[in-house]
């Protein structure tokens, strides 16, 4: 496990090639790789145990910020020839044909995380969140908390999970996204209403700002499926916070600006497209259709336009967000800021599928891809607290790449020369206790500084 963990922090790749570049550290590891392959079952059968384990030793040793958990979901794509049951061949956001699987994440407060779980690729996203907020709640120790979730986590079934199991998973409520657009009219018209908002100073709102919000209570009717599995109506009442951001909507008019310019021109010239290439700008264009096995564009009586109508109304929502909790005595800015904190789950998924790079999975043995995931969460928490105790004044990607420099050679006999030093490293080594600052170490010294950080 610790060259597994090692490697996933330092440079990751497959298990495999972990193994054959184990000779890189002091860490003598005296198996083989048929040894790697077999521990893997063991380490698949420990993984929800040993989560637990992991959270109750951050707790003791650095504190889990658990007031609020922040949840949600990404994609994980797969090389190999082999298809398990557990995954289910899709496209993935590269257009390769692949086995996918969903991982649902929540993390505390400070960005380490606290549970993983795995599912098929085809799994609905409302069902990943209960089975992975229910361990977090039920079995982490966390105490009562806030969930905060994006709106594709916002269903009925979910709030209600929320509120009847309560007393059984130590919550106390939800921050949602909620959708502007796919709200009731009364709600969009609540939301483009220029009445009540206030800028940062508390005061009305003029058409100057570059912030405004507003907030109110009502009564929401939620549809719930009921244990005999038809579906049913509970009311909740909760607070919906909406604001508008200047920097968004100039942020969300200039991303459509050049799809605006491909729909004229898809209008134009609709034969220079198929359904592939028109992506993005077909919405845009009325009378276009599809040939569905060529993706060739299908000649019609009806010559397509572009549509100014669709692009005016898009643009009525620029900007607009919309929130909603249960939690009717949060002030609006705090409801605003639990919410934006959702951007440490977003970069942990970053960091998971980009430094740590936990996609593609050379394994296909469903206990091996869960082994796999297991070395991914231990080597996360490891950068998570790394940043913690170094004041967050580095990113993940600056701590693994000056890990990485922190390296020596043997010069003779017993002694090996350090030959880099700079102020993240000395900020590492102070985080770790361990003095990087010295450029010549005896062996005997290294091996008790290894000896400790065991302990």
């Amino acid at each position: 496990m610790i060259m597994l963990v090692v490697f996933r922090l330092l440079s990751p790749d497959s298990e495999k090639q972990a193994f054959e570049e184990r000779d890189r550290y002091f860490e003598r590891f005296n198996f083989s790789l048929a040894d790697v392959y077999r521990s893997l079952p063991h380490f698949s059968k420990i993984a929800k145990e040993f989560q637990c384990y992991s959270n109750s030793q951050v707790a003791a040793k650095y504190g889990h910020d658990t007031k609020i958990i922040y949840y949600n979901v990404t994609g994980l794509y797969f090389k190999t020839d082999e298809a398990d049951e557990s995954c289910k061949s899709g496209l993935s956001r590269g257009k390769r044909q692949v086995l996918t699987m969903q991982m649902g994440l929540a993390m505390d407060a400070g960005g380490i995380p606290l549970c993983y779980e795995l599912f098929p690729g085809d799994t609905v996203e409302e069902q990943i969140f209960r089975p992975v907020i229910g361990a977090v709640g039920g079995n982490q120790g966390t105490g009562s908390i806030i969930v905060v979730a994006n709106m594709g986590t916002n269903t009925g079934d979910n709030i209600f999970y929320l509120q009847d199991k309560g007393k059984e998973t130590n919550f106390n409520g939800y921050v949602f996204g909620f959708s502007v657009r796919g709200g009731t009219k009364a709600f969009e018209d609540y939301v483009l209403s220029e009445q009540d908002y206030l800028d940062n100073n508390g005061q009305p709102a003029g058409k100057d700002v570059d912030l405004k919000v507003k907030s109110r209570v009502i009564v929401r009717e939620i549809i719930v499926t009921m244990p005999s599995g038809e579906k049913g109506k509970e009311a909740v009442c909760e607070k919906q916070v909406v604001f508008w951001s200047r920097a968004h909507a100039t942020k969300a008019r200039v991303e459509r600006e050049e799809v605006v310019k491909k729909a004229h021109d898809l209008a134009a010239n609709p034969q220079k497209y198929t359904k592939a290439t028109s992506y993005g700008a077909a919405k845009y264009v009325k009378n276009l259709k599809f040939d569905n096995k060529t993706g060739e564009v299908i000649t019609v009586k009806e010559q397509p336009v572009f549509d100014a109508a669709r692009v005016a109304e898009e643009e009525k929502y620029d900007g607009y967000y919309a929130i909603v909790t249960s939690e009717l005595d949060m002030p609006d800015a705090e409801v605003i800021e639990a919410y934006h904190g959702l951007w440490e789950v977003e970069e942990t998924f970053r960091l998971t599928k980009g430094v740590l790079e936990t996609r593609p999975v050379y394994v296909s043995l469903q206990d091996h891809i869960n082994a796999h995931f297991l070395t991914w969460f231990i080597a996360l928490t490891i950068i998570r607290i790394l940043q913690r105790k170094t004041g967050r004044l580095y990113s993940a990607e600056q701590i693994i790449e000056y890990l990485n420099r922190i390296s020596c050679s043997h010069e003779h006999g017993n002694i090996y020369l350090f030959d880099y030093r700079s102020e993240i490293s000395d900020a590492i080594g102070k985080a770790l206790e361990i003095d990087f600052t010295n450029k010549r170490l005896p062996l005997g010294t290294i091996k008790e500084i290894l000896a400790e950080a065991k302990k």
